[in-house]
């Protein structure tokens, strides 16, 4: 009986407890903690957050473009159909690459790297195309393609495989610069003999995130970045209109008609977006103020349209992704599962930054997209592509792939394995693929 009087004397206590002050948000808390600590959560989080970004970066493409699309093309979908066809072509693609053998991409990195550097030397033939001032695209028939787009995911996967290869010899600064810094130094001297500075500081940021993952020396980080901003605020005066659309960044509205036109109507997007926005298809910036609106500074025409909630929903998208992506590299024991997938994350991340910091008058006007939402084929295959891989490596952590297995199971109507076993076997590296 006292037993009884004891536990439920004891049940309203923790019943209380969950209610009273606090109880709510900490119990919520909790229960948040416990899904995000599910095996498959990073796996979810990333199909999830790609695919509503690249569902708003149709509907952003669309909006923004119109305008564009009829007055040099007579028909308002000319853009957001060519969007769509490389949408439909990235995706089978992104499928594919989450089912890829770890051997093969590991293989095929060198390659790739290999082909980076011839694409981009073509750029400088009689094959390169001139577009904004920079040559750095290549005529490919009726196709016109960004080598440097592709050199970025191939030098994230070949310094992924080389940095695997040699961790036990990464005590070195000898084994960790070479051949790493030669060949991505090479990749970059390219890209800067087309005039695109900002590609160049996007490889040059995968580079430096790489040598903070596997563990450079802080004196040799720091002498590395100070090296490569001297490098960068030197080439960015030799050019006067560069060094125009820098510098006007710190007040776009001082040369408002000419340097700092850009920067500033991607301004008055965004602060007349309000909180909510004025909806989409009602922007007026993109009405021929704002250059580039379906490309560079897509973001300022969602701001305008979608508000402040928004941008900020894109900005939890990108976070989010973000998140799962380190947690994929730091759970996996695979060392070029977790190099490759910091590298991606690193590579997104900086477009990410650079693009909103442009939009924002809080970096100067370089010529970065916003991944998965600006228009463009050539980033946004490679991108949809990296982001597949670290699907598939999110697939196989240990017990995400036990849970895969036995939600299989489950469908099949099979018996799976008993719970206790199941939980012991979940700790166990799959066999790779191979």
């Amino acid at each position: 009986m006292s037993v009884t009087t004891d536990a439920g004397s004891r049940a309203p206590s923790r019943d209380a407890a969950s209610v009273g002050p606090g109880g709510g948000l900490s119990g919520w808390l909790a229960s948040t903690r416990a899904s995000l600590e599910r095996p498959l959560t990073p796996y979810y989080l990333l199909l999830g957050a790609t695919g509503l970004l690249l569902a708003i970066g149709m509907i952003m493409v669309l909006s923004a473009s119109s305008v564009d699309s009829f007055t040099h093309h007579d028909n308002s979908y000319y853009w957001a159909t060519k969007q769509l066809m490389w949408v439909v072509v990235a995706l089978p693609c992104a499928w594919i690459a989450t089912r890829l053998p770890l051997r093969l991409l590991r293989f095929v990195s060198w390659p790739m790297v290999a082909v980076s550097l011839v694409l981009l030397v073509l750029t400088q033939t009689s094959l390169g195309v001139s577009v904004n001032g920079n040559q750095n695209w290549l005529g490919l028939g009726p196709l016109q393609i960004q080598p440097s787009e592709i050199a970025k995911f191939s030098m994230v996967l070949w310094c992924a495989d080389v940095y695997a290869r040699k961790d036990a010899l990464l005590g070195s600064w000898r084994h960790l610069f070479i051949p790493v810094v030669p060949v991505t130094g090479l990749l970059t001297v390219l890209v800067l003999a087309g005039g695109d500075l900002g590609t160049a500081l996007v490889l040059f940021a995968i580079t430096l995130g790489l040598f903070w993952v596997v563990g450079v020396p802080a004196r040799i980080f720091v002498a590395a970045v100070s090296v490569v901003s001297v490098a960068a605020l030197y080439l960015a005066a030799s050019s006067p209109e560069r060094l125009n659309r820098i510098t006007s960044f710190v007040n776009p509205f001082k040369d408002f008609q000419n340097s700092g036109w850009q920067a500033g109507h991607g301004i008055l997007g965004m602060a007349s977006g309000g909180i909510l926005g004025k909806g989409i298809g009602a922007s007026q910036q993109k009405w021929g103020n704002l250059p580039e609106a379906h490309t560079d500074f897509i973001f300022a025409v969602l701001g305008e349209e979608l508000g402040l909630v928004g941008t900020l929903l894109v900005l939890a998208l990108f976070l989010t992704i973000a998140y799962a992506g380190i947690r994929v590299a730091m759970q996996s024991e695979d060392l070029f599962i977790r190099y490759a997938t910091a590298g991606i994350v690193i590579w997104l991340m900086a477009h990410v930054i650079i693009n909103i910091g442009m939009v924002l008058a809080l970096l100067p006007v370089i010529g970065i997209p916003l991944p998965l939402v600006s228009y463009g084929g050539s980033s946004l295959v490679p991108e949809l592509v990296a982001l597949g891989l670290v699907i598939g490596f999110a697939r196989l952590e240990p017990s995400a792939a036990a849970a895969l297995r036995q939600r299989r199971q489950a469908r099949r109507g099979e018996p799976g394995r008993p719970a206790a076993r199941s939980a012991v076997n979940a700790g166990a590296r799959p066999r790779p693929r191979s």
